[in-house]
């Protein structure tokens, strides 16, 4: 079966209450995932306006907010965005896809996109980066989060919710590969094991700290 983005979208629209119920205070139980955040945050402190695309219900950039950062938030699930907004009411969300941004080219200094292609196809992988690549400004940071796996997907039924969704897992070099031809440098690359099976889903996970180039080269994928 071939998943396409509206069946993401109408997917996360039926489970994003349960999801923000059991996602939404994560980040006490993952002291790397918030090491490298504080990281990502002292990068981009006083640059601008940073993103966390993807944002489900909010907790990535409520914890960005925390430190200081000026942020916003996009996913493309409306009821997601009704959530977000609700649990954060002093952060401005709005709905997009990261295929096709909703904002003008050098918009943000920064995006956190905290595992926001896990529901993407390749192809769909490579036009998101080059969306990350054309609405970052010049030296601007991504720190992207991932399954690692072997290029493979396989469909899942998220907590008695009707929603079947399609989870893709990556090798760590096809996701790098990418991330260049789309014209960023990669800074860093960070793997770990998973956390405890209360905490998280049971696959190892990959962090990519990547930026923006000053100058952009001709060869370039933009």
């Amino acid at each position: 079966m071939q998943y396409k983005i509206s069946d993401v979208e109408s997917g996360y629209d039926l489970v994003a209450d349960e999801y923000a119920r059991r996602i939404g205070d994560e980040l006490q139980h993952k002291p790397l995932d918030c090491q490298l955040l504080d990281r990502f945050s002292e990068s981009v402190r006083t640059v601008g306006v940073v993103c966390d695309l993807g944002c489900g219900p909010g907790h990535i950039a409520r914890y960005l907010q925390e430190r200081g950062i000026r942020v916003c938030g996009v996913d493309l699930s409306a009821r997601m965005i009704q959530c977000a907004r609700r649990l954060n009411p002093d952060i401005e969300f709005q709905q997009g896809d990261m295929r096709a941004l909703p904002v003008k080219a050098g918009a943000w200094a920064g995006i956190a996109a905290f595992y926001s292609i896990v529901n993407l196809a390749h192809g769909d992988l490579i036009r998101a980066l080059q969306e990350m690549m054309r609405v970052l400004t010049p030296a601007g940071r991504l720190l992207l989060s991932f399954h690692i796996g072997e290029d493979t997907s396989q469909v899942e039924e998220l907590w008695d919710s009707g929603a079947a969704l399609e989870f893709r897992f990556w090798r760590v070099s096809t996701v790098a590969d990418e991330i260049r031809s789309a014209g960023f440098e990669i800074e860093e690359l960070v793997e770990r094991e998973p956390y405890a099976p209360e905490v998280e889903y049971q696959s190892r996970r990959a962090y990519i700290f990547a930026r923006k180039p000053m100058i952009i080269m001709k060869n370039a994928s933009v």
